[in-house]
């Protein structure tokens, strides 16, 4: 039975020895080479695909971090490279134990590929932010639209793929999405765990993007992926972990959190958004920019060149998102006032906060506000479960003798592990830069009323106070 299982996997390795010579390589600064073969060329090599090298992908973000220009689509082949990785690993480790065939290998590393073929624009500003105010409250999701984008580019490039492996690959798209298949999936179910894992978050879509985030932004990374992607074991139909990587496992969680805090979700770059998300608002009726998000045909022409085509048109009807825009270019931004933590208590029942809100906690002789003087931020910050520890979903294993699999709880490791699994922020910024001190005070008045006291840390600066 071991000779046999040897046999295939000495086969598989060979096979895509073989492969390599028919193959194009690309250099990737993370990875070293990729390999792709005809058979995924037939995708990368289409203007649908090629569509995500002008999306970026921390959106904005590289107007605080210069360094952050990378798009998805060295993001995708990323993840492409890591999902064969993966599946070549636990096929190599346990052989014909889990009989994986070469179409199981090839979905996955399509799956991979395609993940986000069906993105928006700025990253996820467009369907958290923007849909939802101009289609009022939108559920539009980019893996549905990625499920789309597959039909259309198989059907649009007339690529002939068998019609299991492209099901499959849609839905290990939409694994990890509201929208996943409620269909039980009744053998290799570990196989729809690695490029997009809905049951616990571990995934090679994580592993890409938190070390090419990190090394884009300068940011130093201690997450090793490779030490977890080396050692996974799948145990009944699931992907299990050594317990002496239990650390491993919460450093990938809190390394997500800590680029989230530092970088996704910096005061700075959440301010341009705010200005962003108003100017397509803005532009929507004129350039029709949410009318094409369920016609794939459409949807692959819209990318981050819209705030240029938005910049440089003389319309007159784009007049007031062109000043927007041209506020960004020459740093003339929306201001930041504060920001508190919503207390631990507080987040289960937590109501948005409007400008409304602030504006109706001005005291008689304030400077008068509006609220279109005002944008209010939530930020939520996780590790991937809301509130839930994610790790109190994952299992683990002894030793590569053991066939027993088990939960750790986190105090079994450390006291030091966090108790709480997610932080809300609320952040008030001023749209105009002579009013940062009356949206200050009525940002404090707001926290009085709310929680008795001020909630922020410091008070807002009086240099930004006086800023004319």
């Amino acid at each position: 039975m071991e000779t046999n299982g040897n046999e295939e996997v000495t086969s598989l390795y060979s096979l895509s020895c073989r492969d390599r010579r028919f193959s194009k390589h690309i250099h990737d600064n993370v990875h070293g080479n990729i390999y792709l073969d005809p058979f995924f060329l037939q995708f990368v090599d289409t203007e649908q695909f090629q569509r995500l090298r002008e999306l970026k992908q921390l959106g904005l973000t590289h107007m605080v971090y210069p360094g952050a220009v990378h798009s998805r689509f060295e993001h995708s082949l990323g993840v492409y490279w890591l999902a064969g990785e993966a599946v070549h690993t636990v096929q190599g480790h346990q052989g014909s134990e889990i009989n994986i065939e070469r179409n199981d290998i090839r979905t996955v590393k399509l799956a991979g590929l395609l993940h986000d073929v069906g993105h928006g624009p700025f990253s996820h500003l467009f369907e958290r932010e923007f849909l939802p105010r101009v289609l009022n409250g939108s559920e539009w999701s980019h893996e549905d639209m990625s499920v789309k984008m597959i039909d259309y580019i198989v059907d649009a490039q007339h690529i002939e793929i068998d019609a299991a492996i492209l099901n499959n690959v849609k839905e290990m798209v939409l694994a990890s999405s509201a929208n996943a298949s409620q269909n039980t999936v009744n053998e290799k179910r570990f196989l729809y765990d690695i490029v997009a894992n809905g049951r616990n978050g571990i995934d090679v879509d994580k592993f890409d993007y938190i070390v090419r985030d990190s090394r884009a932004c300068g940011l130093g990374c201690n997450f090793q992926f490779q030490r977890l992607l080396e050692t996974m074991r799948v145990m009944g139909d699931e992907i299990c972990y050594r317990a002496k990587d239990y650390l491993t496992v919460h450093k990938l969680f809190a390394t997500r959190a800590d680029l989230h805090r530092t970088v996704y979700t910096h005061a700075k770059v959440k301010a341009i958004e705010l200005m962003v998300v108003d100017a397509l608002t803005l532009a929507n009726g004129e350039l029709s920019i949410s009318a094409s998000i369920q016609e794939p045909a459409k949807f692959w022409k819209l990318d981050d060149s819209i705030l240029r085509q938005i910049e440089t048109s003389d319309k007159q009807e784009l007049k007031k998102a062109r000043d927007l825009v041209l506020r960004i270019r020459r740093r003339d931004l929306y201001q930041f006032c504060n920001e508190f933590a919503v207390p631990k208590d507080k987040q289960e029942h937590f109501k948005d906060i409007t400008p409304q809100d602030i504006v109706c906690s001005q005291k008689n002789g304030d400077t008068p506000l509006n609220e279109e003087d005002i944008s209010v931020s939530i930020v939520k910050i996780d590790l991937t479960r809301g509130r839930s520890n994610p790790l109190e979903s994952i299992k683990f294993f002894q030793d590569y003798e053991s066939d027993y699999k088990f939960p750790i709880r986190d105090e079994r490791i450390s006291h030091l592990l966090p108790a709480f699994c997610q932080d809300m922020i609320v952040r008030v910024y001023s749209k105009k830069p002579e009013l940062v001190g009356a949206v200050s005070k009525a940002f404090e008045n707001y926290q009085l009323k709310t929680y008795g006291m001020k909630a922020q840390v410091h008070d807002t600066p009086e240099k930004k106070k006086r800023r004319v």
